[in-house]
């Protein structure tokens, strides 16, 4: 969600209906170090409440500090731990969905995290493990447990499946049987609200997480807030309303950082709204290239707005996908789950919001 859950988008989607919406990652080291744009990413509208920050580091001191700063500085009302990045670049130096095999060197990252957010709410997520026969979320679940966090969450696919197939549900299960004090969310494949209650249902979570299924759907959460409350889901949009929707999203872009720049980072949003329409491929080229409100609404207008919503769109895959691949390790990674180890700087090259 890299690049996507900014504040325009999370305001769109509050607009939809209640939830608890995450800024894009930010990383430990790059806070702690001033970097200008991981503190840009880390920005929060005026009436922004309650912010929420996912916070990726790969030892203790620097995810503490780094806490410390988010909470005092930037007004912080929950710390979101990210332990699922499959990216080659991280996990080949033990970070990202690589670390919680080593459970100490993990168990030292949560316990400082949560004690230096003190009265703050600290969750995490991670993914199932990085294969599947190197499976490391029960004891991530237990651990988080044990050092006090508020609630974890569970991708659930291996780091070596990427994005590609199906999420195992019955990983959620699992793990709900075994962290039974905080609640245990569920993360994959929630593409509409049928799949948060299915989910729910068949494994026990708490509630659910949702990725990708937002992508070009922030309506998604309007849908859950019916269907949790037993109600009617609203009619799909049609095309019509897709383009409301589409050109308020790219003003708030526009109104956050410019309008050149705001429609430059609205543009990888158009293949998302529009995934299922048949809109043509000059259309989408068109957009592609728009460089104002005024050439996205000219591009629009020309639009059938009485189109309707295409069947299973809200179940048509947007944004990471692909094969799985073989994940990247640290040499002896593996031979030792126990030993007292600290990872180098590699581990945290990644840019925030990467």
């Amino acid at each position: 969600m890299a690049g996507v859950t900014n504040a325009p988008f999370r305001s769109l989607c509050r607009h939809h209906g209640a939830g608890l919406y995450v800024n894009q990652m930010i990383t430990a080291r790059a806070i702690v170090e001033g970097h200008p744009k991981s503190l840009e990413l880390a920005s929060f509208a005026p009436d922004e409440s309650p912010r929420s920050v996912q916070l990726y580091g790969t030892e203790p001191r620097s995810v503490a500090e780094a806490t410390r700063r988010l909470i005092d500085d930037r007004g912080v009302d929950h710390i979101d731990m990210n332990f699922g990045c499959p990216m080659r670049k991280v996990t080949r130096h033990g970070g990202g969905a690589a670390l919680p095999w080593k459970r100490e060197l993990y168990r030292s990252i949560v316990g400082a995290a949560v004690k230096a957010a003190g009265e703050v709410p600290v969750t995490v997520k991670f993914r199932i493990g990085i294969d599947d026969n190197t499976t490391t979320f029960v004891d991530a679940g237990l651990i988080a447990e044990g050092e006090g966090c508020r609630a974890v969450a569970l991708h659930a696919r291996t780091a070596q499946q990427l994005y590609s197939g199906r999420a195992d549900w019955s990983r959620i299960a699992e793990l709900k049987r075994a962290v039974t004090t905080i609640p245990v969310l569920g993360n994959g494949d929630i593409w509409e609200a049928s799949d948060a209650l299915e989910m729910m249902r068949t494994t026990g979570a708490d509630g659910v997480v949702v990725g990708r299924g937002c992508l070009g759907r922030p309506w998604i959460f309007r849908d859950l807030v019916h269907a949790f409350d037993g109600r009617p889901l609203p009619p799909r949009p049609d095309l019509g309303d897709v383009i409301d929707e589409m050109i308020e999203h790219a003003e708030l872009l526009c109104d956050w950082m410019g309008e050149a720049n705001g429609i430059r980072d609205f543009r990888k949003h158009t293949g998302w709204y529009l995934k299922g329409f048949p809109v043509g491929s000059q259309v989408r080229r068109r957009l592609n290239q728009v460089e104002s409100l005024a050439s996205l609404r000219a591009v629009t207008d020309g639009l059938d707005r009485v189109r309707p919503f295409p069947k299973d769109g809200m179940r048509m895959v947007r944004g990471h996908h692909g094969s799985p691949r073989k994940i990247h390790l640290p040499d002896g990674w593996l031979d030792e789950r126990d030993d007292r180890v600290e990872l180098e700087a590699g581990a945290e090259t990644l840019v925030s919001g990467g």
